[in-house]
């Protein structure tokens, strides 16, 4: 009797823990997966908008720095390094600069000039990402847009003293009949340069129209900087700071994406000037790289009639 006691407490022990342990893999459920890949998160938007304002840490990524948009195009990665020609160049993605592939949460990128990046990548929303390196402890944030809905206008009004950076100088091709005589009018070139240590510098030279560029003397150097118009984003004003000179102050207005207006309120005269040798950046070794600033705003009546010029998208 004793031992049939035993052998029926030792069956309710088995089919309790048999029990006990079907009940378990019912609650865990299927296991799920990844709703998307990293491939598939960086494909999902034509164009990430590269904010310099907000990149933490003290290191750098060379090839975002420079970018003002990257894209992620079926391996190959795209940027665009210029303003001129932003909006057409590569159907609006910018120039092959490299190849990339993923890897869980891992991007890894082999730049033509820059060589292999090893990055991490975290979604911070639909359309917002950080990339991360982390030997640097540095994060770059990207805002991801479809083509047809980014404002190409915004990105190079906003970045318009860049604009003035890409292209060798600048030849005067037209003086208004009208305007009090100045000293301005004497100058025939300018040229404006990436930025050192102590602001953007700019030079200007009376040498006659046609000198080719590498034989222009340049006879004056000194400091400009660019103002937004309060008001008005296709506008902006434009002051070069000769040294031991007084200062000139002009309305900047874009006619296309190789041609400047400028009006002298001063004297009320109007200048054009056409770029000449333009630098196609992170192609030819040529290396600029964007600063976390913004430009400053400046409340002035304007004076230029020059109508609102948008940029051409292809």
């Amino acid at each position: 009797m004793k031992a049939f006691k035993h052998l029926w407490v030792l069956f309710l022990v088995s089919v309790g823990v048999s029990s006990c342990y079907n009940e378990v893999i019912v609650d865990e459920g299927p296991i799920p997966e990844p709703a998307i890949t990293l491939n598939q998160l960086l494909t999902s938007y034509d164009i990430w908008y590269v904010n310099i304002n907000e990149t933490t840490g003290q290191g750098e990524i060379p090839f975002l720095q420079t970018a003002f948009t990257v894209s992620f195009d079926l391996g190959v990665l795209m940027a665009n390094n210029n303003l001129v020609g932003i909006g057409s160049t590569g159907n609006g993605l910018g120039i092959d600069v490299g190849e990339y592939n993923t890897l869980g949460t891992t991007l890894e990128v082999q730049h033509d000039l820059d060589g292999f990046w090893q990055l991490e990548v975290f979604q911070l929303g639909d359309d917002r990402l950080r990339v991360y390196h982390p030997p640097s402890n540095t994060s770059y944030y990207l805002t991801g847009y479809q083509r047809n809905e980014f404002d190409y206008d915004l990105l190079f009004y906003d970045n318009i003293h860049y604009f003035l950076q890409e292209y060798e100088a600048w030849e005067k091709t037209f003086t208004s009949d009208f305007g009090a005589l100045n000293e301005f009018d004497a100058e025939n070139f300018l040229q404006f340069l990436i930025g050192g240590r102590n602001g953007d510098v700019f030079r200007s030279s009376v040498d006659q129209n046609g000198t080719r560029i590498d034989t222009i003397l340049w006879d004056y150097e000194g400091f400009y900087e660019v103002f937004h118009v309060q008001g008005d984003p296709y506008v902006k004003t434009l002051t070069l700071d000769y040294d031991f000179l007084n200062n000139d102050f002009f309305e900047l207005v874009v006619i296309d994406d190789r041609t400047i207006e400028l009006l002298h309120p001063a004297s009320g005269t109007i200048y054009e000037f056409r770029g000449k040798g333009f630098i196609t950046y992170l192609k030819n070794g040529t290396p600029r790289k964007r600063e976390a600033k913004s430009l400053r705003t400046m409340n002035i009546e304007r004076k230029s009639e020059r109508k609102n010029i948008k940029i051409k998208v292809s």
